[in-house]
């Protein structure tokens, strides 16, 4: 099976994304691992497949695969990469898309200066709904992990986040916690690791242990959920420009009910094509 195949990067959180709007793809886990591979295949975080809408008033369906070739439910980054994608592509002409994902209908703007706005919707707070297991609604809530307990705060992008505050961002554990609170038993369905450094009331610094992937250079739904995170905190004003290892997004939310809209970049690295067995 020969896969043709695009090459592309949301401030360095990479991704192959792959047009499956005239033929559909059939991807297992295996071929997943084998694509996203850096020594053995093309080599990405996330894999993104763009289908053909499957409900009315929607342009596109928006697919996502981890590295770990598990499928997920929302990619921040990967939703830029997407509408500059399809506008590359001429599989539209429309600057403003609504696509339908695994946790709702999303609509990412290419705007005129070449970055993309993305209405990320409105985030979960309510833990059953996140899903985050706990018999308080409070904002900050103690989770034990390993040897500590880490005040953190769970939120929904249409993905589980557990943000955390922290005071230096370079010298945050992110590597041995984060593999730890993607595990916890009290996030079922797993959940993405932040840490959040606040430089003031407009601007944090962030790194993020995403769920099936490890830490990303970059991570937008992670960059909302954090921004989500320190507003409800009182920490935070929108918006918020959120500096990752990859570069900075800018995040607004006027506040609970209201969608979170984050805007950055999205570049094309290269066209390939791939032998798949």
């Amino acid at each position: 099976m020969r896969l043709r195949f695009t090459k592309m990067h949301g401030l360095g959180n990479d991704f192959v994304v792959i047009d499956a709007t005239r033929a559909a793809v059939e991807l297992t886990p295996a071929r997943v691992t084998a694509i996203a591979d850096r020594h053995f295949g093309v080599g990405c975080d996330q894999l993104l497949v763009v289908e053909p809408a499957t409900q009315p008033g929607v342009d596109f369906r928006y697919r996502i695969f981890n590295a770990d070739g598990g499928e997920v439910e929302q990619c921040g980054n990967g939703a830029r990469c997407f509408v500059r994608f399809v506008h590359d592509k001429k599989l539209t002409d429309k600057r403003e898309i609504r696509v339908e994902t695994r946790a709702g209908i999303i609509a990412p703007r290419l705007r005129d200066d070449g970055l993309v706005t993305v209405d990320m919707g409105v985030p979960v707070l309510k833990p059953a709904d996140v899903p985050f297991v706990s018999e308080s609604d409070a904002v900050v809530q103690p989770l034990q992990v390993g040897a500590d307990s880490v005040a953190m705060t769970a939120v929904s992008m249409g993905n589980p986040h557990a943000v955390q505050v922290v005071a230096d961002v370079d010298a945050a554990p992110v590597a041995a916690q984060g593999a730890l609170i993607e595990r916890h038993e009290r996030f079922p369905a797993r959940v993405n690791a932040g840490f959040m450094q606040v430089v003031d009331a407009h601007h944090i610094r962030l790194r993020v242990f995403e769920r099936g992937a490890g830490e990303t250079l970059a991570c937008g739904t992670g960059a909302c959920a954090a921004v989500v995170a320190g507003i409800l905190r009182g920490l935070l004003e929108s918006p918020v420009r959120v500096d990752t290892r990859g570069g900075a997004l800018e995040i607004a939310w006027p506040g609970e009910g209201a969608p979170v809209l984050m805007t950055g970049p999205a570049t094309t690295v290269f066209e390939g094509e791939m032998e798949l067995a």
